[in-house]
């Protein structure tokens, strides 16, 4: 039933994978997105002027905690003790977007690419929050994993387009 979803049991019903039997090793995931905005709202995003403070900072601790609560947010996601979160933002200037990198490690049984991929997707919720007020059109786009490595299936990079 389970077609190759570790989600399913054989009956089909949803678990959680056990991963109790599986070595710990060094995990680190990559995962990035973007929130394009006008020029205007990226702008003020870049010169500080946001009334709500520093957009980045705030969203770049959003996504450090959101990496954290990851377990409690996705329901068969093991609550992992991670070792390092990187939270990088940079600005796109011809797309008009701010873009957010998130690189997630730690020494389990299990990856960390869930973790990556919701501290990406708060730290630009965060944004549109900080920024909404003058730009409701904002759009969060192209959120993926970029990149894995640790674990029997090893080194996985995301295809560059």
């Amino acid at each position: 039933m389970s077609d190759g979803l570790t989600h399913f049991n054989e009956r089909g019903d949803a678990h959680m994978v056990d991963v109790g039997t599986k070595p710990s090793t060094a995990r680190l995931a990559r995962a990035g997105g973007r929130i394009r905005m006008q020029p205007d709202t990226l702008r003020m995003v870049t010169d500080g002027k946001a009334g709500k403070g520093d957009v980045l900072a705030v969203a770049r601790i959003a996504a450090i905690m959101a990496s954290k609560r990851t377990g409690d947010l996705i329901p068969l996601c093991h609550p992992l003790a991670l070792t390092h979160i990187d939270v990088a933002f940079s600005v796109d200037l011809a797309l008009s977007a701010v873009v957010c990198e998130v690189v997630a490690e730690t020494v389990g049984a299990t990856g960390v690419e869930m973790e990556a991929l919701t501290a990406v997707n708060i730290g630009l919720l965060t944004v549109y929050d900080m920024c909404k007020a003058v730009d409701r059109g904002m759009v969060i786009e192209s959120v993926r994993l970029l990149e894995k490595r640790g674990g029997k299936s090893g080194v996985w990079m995301a295809d560059s387009n």
